[in-house]
């Protein structure tokens, strides 16, 4: 297995060294993971079976570091806005 050296501040190494008990090389290997099936994602607007097992175990999509789109925005606001019932009393609730 290789291995990867890279720099970092004083402030973050401080930081890194409070939390011994994490397994720093896990955490790196799962967000290099995560960017490269991000990156196929958005190619290919599929993920194979592997890359969707590993995102399931993370309770992670890449689909969920896209951008909101505008539509899907307007759409909720319309919903939202036709979802209002004028409530006077707590029996209005259950008509």
């Amino acid at each position: 297995m290789s291995t990867l050296t890279i720099p970092i501040d004083d402030e973050l190494y401080e930081k890194v060294r409070s939390l011994s008990w994490v397994r720093w090389s896990r955490v790196v290997q799962d967000g290099i993971r995560k960017r490269m099936i991000l990156e196929t994602y958005i190619r290919n607007k599929s993920i194979s079976e592997a890359d969707a097992a590993f995102c399931e175990n993370m309770d992670w999509h890449p689909v969920d570091e896209l951008p909101i789109e505008q539509h899907v925005i307007e759409d909720i606001r319309k919903a939202h806005k036709r979802s209002l019932i004028p409530v006077k009393d707590v029996s209005d609730i259950f008509r």
